[in-house]
């Protein structure tokens, strides 16, 4: 997917992990090299920064800024799109990230549901969600879902209902849920100047073959070469090429899976492939035990060499 000309975003997205030192500190020093890695190496020109991958939930609103600008920094004349998240439990910090997000040059802005004090609905959610944009009244806002984490399961389908009319700025969905009829009315209703985004890298073909504009994802940091070529193969009509690389996204998936893979088992695997030093999750997710990292980076060798 080549970007597109009016700043619709298309393609892939790496939903970037936090580099922290060994004593869990935000370390800065890795995410230039980090952006030209991406580039260079996986063919992925659009970041999205500081959300389940990146450890947002686990990290203050003072590093969530410090990374953001870092970030967006970094990635200026290097990354078509970079989209800070800037979601939180409270609606306070959520627009205080907002308004940061606006200073610092952001590409856009994602908000995630609070997920402590749930709304209750699609109407206790759209307000929630038009509160955070206001305080960014000129940036692109796209709503996430990732009912999987924030136990939220209001249809998306019914919080995009005439959101413009709330949000003017809306311009999307990362949409990280296996809910493929949701997915599909959202992507029915989708406006012209809007993306939609899957966010379950191992489904990405079906959501390909629904409508989806692109992609965010964290395997995307270490598989979007072959992501890039699943796409190609997809728009080209080779489904059989398609599928072959889904199959292989999904048989390390499925397997890595199996031994416990969360963000630890997965930030593990980028520096195991990248050789970036991102160090250890943040508690309290534990780090990647030794012997699943050979297990799982033998198995990622043994599909992809």
């Amino acid at each position: 997917m080549a970007p597109a000309a009016d700043g619709k975003v298309t393609g892939l997205l790496a939903a970037t992990f936090t580099p922290l030192t060994a004593q869990g500190e935000v370390n800065l020093s890795v995410i230039g090299p980090y952006v030209d890695y991406l580039k260079e190496k996986q063919g992925v020109k659009g970041i999205f920064v500081n959300g389940t991958t990146g450890e947002s939930m686990s990290l203050s609103v003072a590093e969530r800024k410090v990374l953001a600008e870092e970030w967006c920094l970094k990635a200026k004349g290097k990354m078509d799109s970079t989209i800070v998240h800037v979601g939180c439990m409270s609606l306070k910090d959520s627009q205080d990230l907002a308004r940061h997000a606006a200073e610092i040059g952001a590409d856009g802005i994602a908000v995630i549901s609070p997920s402590f004090f749930k709304p209750k609905s699609a109407h206790a959610l759209r307000r929630f969600l038009q509160e955070v944009a206001l305080a960014a009244p000129n940036l692109p806002f796209y709503y996430y879902t990732i009912p999987a984490f924030t136990g939220v399961n209001v249809p998306v389908r019914d919080v995009i209902e005439d959101i413009e009319k709330l949000i003017p700025t809306f311009r999307g969905v990362k949409f990280s849920g296996s809910d493929l009829l949701d997915f599909g009315q959202c992507v029915s209703y989708s406006q012209p100047h809007w993306s939609v985004l899957y966010g379950v890298d191992e489904q990405l073909l079906a959501a390909l073959a629904m409508g989806a504009n692109g992609a965010v994802g964290s395997t995307y940091n270490y598989m979007g070469c072959y992501v890039n070529q699943l796409i190609s193969a997809f728009e080209t009509g080779d489904l059989v090429t398609a599928r072959t690389i889904q199959f292989k996204i999904q048989e390390l998936v499925g397997y890595a899976i199996k031994l416990g893979f969360d963000i630890g088992v997965n930030k593990q695997l980028m520096m195991e492939v990248s050789g970036l030093p991102l160090g250890p999750p943040r508690l309290p997710v534990m780090p990647c035990p030794p012997n699943h990292s050979k297990l799982i980076i033998q198995k990622y060798h043994s599909i992809f060499d």
